[in-house]
C-alpha cells in the first residue's frame, strides 16, 4: 500500500513524543505519552506509543487512517540491548515499514539536520553520540539506569536521594534540598522506605528539578549538579576529543544544566535545530522518498 504518513518517535523512560508528518516531511502534529523506554518492558512501550499516534493523529484533525498506509521511525531508551530491540520489532503493528534505533542516534538526527555531528543527550539518562559520516558511529554513555547515565536525571535524584538517607540517619546536616526530599517522601524513615521500595528510574528523575531548584541555595545540590556538569563534559570530550564535529547539547536537562557545566564546553556546544522525534523521521524518511 502507499505510504502516507511518516511518524517519529523519541521514547525514553520519563515520556514517549510524537511528530506526524505527511509522505514529504512536512508536520502536521504532535503528541506526547508515557514511557516507553524499552527497559520497562516491549508491552508498555508499545501500548504507550500507540497512544500517542493515536493523540498525534487526533489533533490533527485525521480520524481515518491506517497503519498500513504509515512508515513509523523510533529512537527509543535501550535498543542498545539486542534481544530487547528484537523483540521490540516482533511486536511491531502492522506499519508500512518500521525502523528502530537508539534515543541518541534519532537525537543527533534531529539536531544536526539529518547531517554528521555529536550531541550529548540529558533526559532521564544520558547519551552522547557522534556521526563523522558513513559507518562511522560512536557512542558514549547509554549504559543505563542505575548502572551508568551518570549526569542524567535518574543519577541526580539518586544522588539526591543518598544525601536525604544520610540525613535521615543523621549522618549529615538537613539542606534546603533534603528537607524537601524528606518531606516529599512523608517525613519519616518509614515513609522513606515505602518511597524507595517503589522508585525506579523515572521516579528518581522526578527528583531532579528539586535539586536544579536548590542549585543555587544548597551547596549539596550545587555539588551533584556541578558533577552532572563533569561528567557530561567528559562524554563530549570521549565523542570527540579533537572538536572536529559541531556539538549540540540536547534533552529536557541541558538548557536548565548550563549554569552548572564547564565554561569549555557550553563555548563549545549550540543549541539543537530539532528534536529525537524529527530525528526519527529520518531514519524513514530517505526510505520513503529516495
Amino acid at each position: 500500500m502507499a505510504i502516507e504518513y511518516l511518524i517519529g518517535v523519541d521514547g525514553g523512560g520519563t515520556g514517549t513524543r510524537v511528530v506526524l508528518a505527511d509522505r514529504d516531511g512536512h508536520e502536521l502534529a504532535r503528541a506526547s505519552g508515557g514511557p516507553s523506554g524499552l527497559a520497562l518492558g516491549i508491552s508498555l512501550a508499545w501500548a504507550a506509543i500507540s497512544d500517542a499516534v493515536q493523540d498525534a493523529f487526533d489533533r490533527a484533525g485525521i480520524y481515518s487512517w491506517y497503519r498500513e498506509h504509515c512508515a513509523i521511525g523510533l529512537g527509543l531508551a535501550g535498543v542498545h540491548n539486542g534481544q530487547w530491540a528484537q523483540r521490540f520489532v516482533d511486536a511491531a503493528p502492522a506499519f508500512s515499514k518500521v525502523r528502530v534505533h537508539t534515543d541518541g542516534h534519532t537525537t543527533l538526527l534531529g539536531a544536526h539536520a539529518g547531517k554528521p555531528g555529536a550531541i550529548v543527550a540529558v533526559g532521564t539518562g544520558l547519551v552522547g553520540e557522534a556521526w563523522f559520516g558513513g559507518e562511522e558511529i560512536r557512542t558514549v554513555s547509554a549504559w543505563g539506569y542505575p548502572s551508568g547515565d551518570e549526569g542524567g536525571g535518574a543519577w541526580i535524584g539518586l544522588q539526591a536521594a543518598r544525601e536525604a538517607q544520610r540525613v535521615l540517619d543523621g549522618r549529615a546536616a538537613a539542606g534546603a534540598m533534603t528537607e524537601d526530599i524528606i518531606a516529599l517522601w512523608g517525613g519519616t524513615i518509614e515513609a522513606a522506605f515505602e518511597w524507595l521500595g517503589r522508585a525506579g528510574q523515572t521516579t528518581f528523575a522526578q527528583l531532579a528539578p528539586l535539586v536544579l531548584r536548590h542549585g543555587t541555595d544548597d551547596p549539596i545540590a550545587d555539588t551533584i549538579l556541578r558533577q552532572a556538569g563533569a561528567e557530561i563534559a567528559l562524554v563530549a570530550r570521549a565523542l570527540d576529543a579533537e572538536a572536529r564535529l559541531p556539538l549540540a547539547l540536547c534533552g529536557g536537562l541541558a538548557e536548565a544544566l548550563r549554569p552548572w557545566l564547564p565554561e569549555s564546553l557550553v563555548s563549545r556546544a549550540g543549541a539543537p535545530q530539532g528534536d529525537s522525534a524529527r530525528g526519527a523521521l529520518h531514519l524513514v524518511q530517505d526510505d520513503v522518498n529516495g
